[in-house]
């Protein structure tokens, strides 16, 4: 029986060239189709909405709902609603769009009353949806809020830098909040396409780290593979990467010890993100007062650096 090869649940089948496999907000470059409404989540999508647009939808929910039910007020017609007559339809209108408002939100001030059977029986539903309504946003609101706060940042760029008599392949992730990350696991898959019996296929190859875990990251962590004769890409230029078209896949897990609560971030670097002969410079230094000091904006910033004798070239 032939040993399958490694697959990381990114398929090994080439069906064209990729724009890249993970985005740089760490999402999967997967657009799905064919689906049902069935398969649509709502809670999950006002989850991950931005807070803009978290915010535009609640208030056009809001909005939607009381015009609905103030419309029915408004059907009812005259001396449904004690209170709410106006001289105009147009303000007849208004009146009810406030009354609704106030039912839905249970405050009741009482300037307007419903005075019918028709209109309590309105009211009495649109009080219920009200309760329901807002459960449901402060739920929504909490999810968002308690979800892992922690938010690590990578360089712009992966470098091919000198390491010892060799060169080796970095990268460089920054806590970029003020919670604390403990037991940080690093883990790097280069995904080629290379040609097999006439067919092209992904590979997908675990790199080796200098090391894959550090305890803390109070700074930055320069995540380092160094390439050695066991490496799989020893001997490969800039050119070779991009014949086979290769990504670097990168998976973080940290623990937020802040919050109690894992932390996943992913990343990735193609072979055009890739810069070669650099090294990155120091981002951060000792004040005056002896304190530490970590500058946001040098994380990804680097120098030229001269390769070794033995390193292979771009």
């Amino acid at each position: 029986m032939l040993k399958p090869g490694f697959d990381p649940g990114l398929t090994q089948k080439y069906t064209g060239s990729l724009r890249r496999a993970i985005n740089k907000d760490g999402t999967f470059n997967i657009r799905r189709r064919g689906g049902t409404w069935r398969d649509i989540h709502p809670y999950l999508h006002l989850v991950n909405l931005g807070w803009a647009a978290f915010f535009a939808v609640l208030f056009a929910g809001y909005l939607v709902v009381n015009t609905l039910f103030a419309l029915g007020y408004y059907l009812l017609g005259p001396g449904h609603l004690l209170g709410g007559e106006a001289v105009t339809e147009g303000g007849r209108f208004l009146n009810a769009f406030f009354f609704s408002a106030h039912t839905l939100s249970t405050v009741g001030y009482g300037s307007i009353s419903p005075h019918t059977v028709e209109a309590n029986v309105i009211a009495s539903l649109e009080s219920l949806v009200g309760v329901l309504g807002f459960a449901v946003a402060t739920g929504l609101l909490f999810g968002r809020i308690s979800r892992p706060s922690a938010k690590i940042g990578f360089s712009e760029a992966m470098l091919i830098a000198p390491y010892q008599e060799i060169t080796s392949l970095q990268f460089r992730v920054v806590n970029r909040r003020a919670n604390d990350l403990m037991d940080i696991e690093a883990r790097v898959l280069l995904m080629t396409v290379e040609t097999r019996d006439g067919e092209a296929q992904r590979k997908y190859q675990q790199l080796k780290l200098e090391r894959d875990q550090v305890l803390f990251l109070a700074l930055t962590w320069t995540v380092v593979h160094p390439i050695d004769s066991e490496s799989p890409l020893w001997g490969l230029t800039g050119e070779d990467l991009k014949r086979l078209q290769a990504e670097v896949m990168i998976v973080i897990k940290a623990y937020d010890d802040t919050f109690s609560q894992a932390v996943i971030a992913r990343c990735s670097y193609r072979y055009d993100e890739i810069g070669w002969n650099r090294r990155f410079v120091p981002a951060f230094s000792v004040d005056p007062q002896g304190d530490m000091l970590l500058d946001m904006e040098k994380v990804g910033e680097s120098t030229d650096a001269p390769p070794p004798a033995t390193a292979p070239g771009p």
